[in-house]
């Protein structure tokens, strides 16, 4: 596996690999890799004939106040890992060459970043786009894997790469949970053994809802209600937010139809988590983000 810092080192690596006539594919991650990455990097494996696992903990997405400078980091684990996996390239810049000190150019995609995680860490997405898209210029890869915790930040990216006709393509998969039904994610290493283990309500509301909606229930304030009272049965909880929004759009329904969204944030303690499911109203089924870029 090599190990690559410099962006020209990693144009030059990605401009063989095209020339070589590669399907190249790229799993961007913030690094202290877990099981959810790692399933990711498992299925880009199996699909592309190039692939590259970039580690950026990315400056421009955290706020504030926010856990930039504690924010978990192992890169010698992360190096195992990936290299355990059968990943081509690592893919590591350095903060000052991604962001030179004159640096002043952002890529704002509207509308759907003005509600959830957007409303809650203002400047949040302009980050995300931001990194993503100059790693996507920097690799150009025909294929980008994200995970459907993040789902709003999925939907962001795929409607940034079809408005910029960008030629790469968008896959999400599901999440990957832990035992108790936790979304795993790099920051669940804030948790105490306690607040892990309060931590599942966040899934358990889900799926609460879910069994809501199936059995008949439309009202999506007494689903919210519901959701809402389940998780203040935790005292070390706090909401953030609870919203239903369809799946085009990203706006909040009152009438539940088609694909829609059910997304939240809660604090356990001071650690922030989100988590999210799909669910095909016509299908009565879940759904996970679309695979493609539409």
């Amino acid at each position: 596996m090599k190990i690559i810092n410099g962006i020209d080192k990693m144009k030059t690596y990605a401009r063989i690999m095209k020339k070589e006539n590669k399907l190249v594919g790229l799993v961007p991650t913030m690094g202290y890799l877990h099981e959810g990455h790692l399933s990711l990097i498992r299925t880009a494996r199996k699909q592309c004939d190039t692939l590259i696992t970039s580690i950026f903990v990315n400056p421009m997405q955290f706020g504030a106040g926010e856990d930039f400078k504690k924010y978990p980091r192992d890169i010698k684990k992360d190096e195992e890992l990936t290299k355990d996996c059968f990943v081509d390239a690592l893919f590591c810049p350095q903060d000052e060459d991604m962001y030179p000190e004159d640096f002043s150019t952002f890529v704002d995609v509207e509308k759907l970043t003005d509600s959830m995680e957007g409303a809650s860490r203002p400047g949040h997405f302009r980050g995300v786009t931001t990194v993503v898209m100059k790693l996507l210029e920097i690799i150009k890869p025909d294929i980008v894997y994200f995970g459907q915790k993040d789902a709003q930040q999925a939907f962001v990216i795929r409607k940034m790469v079809r408005d910029l006709n960008m030629d790469v393509t968008t896959k999400v998969f599901p999440t990957v949970r832990e035992e108790g039904g936790l979304a795993m994610s790099s920051r669940n290493t804030y948790l105490t053994k306690p607040e892990r283990k309060d931590a599942s309500v966040l899934h358990r509301s889900l799926k609460l809802a879910e069994d809501l909606i199936l059995s008949g229930e439309k009202d999506t304030k007494k689903i919210i209600k519901k959701m809402r009272e389940t998780i203040s049965g935790v005292p070390s909880a706090k909401i953030d937010y609870i919203s239903i929004r369809d799946t085009k759009f990203l706006k909040e329904v009152s009438a539940l139809r088609g694909e829609i969204l059910i997304a939240m944030a809660v604090f356990i303690g001071k650690t922030r988590l989100i988590d999210n499911i799909m669910l095909d109203m016509e299908k009565q089924k879940g759904v996970y983000v679309s695979g493609k870029s539409q």
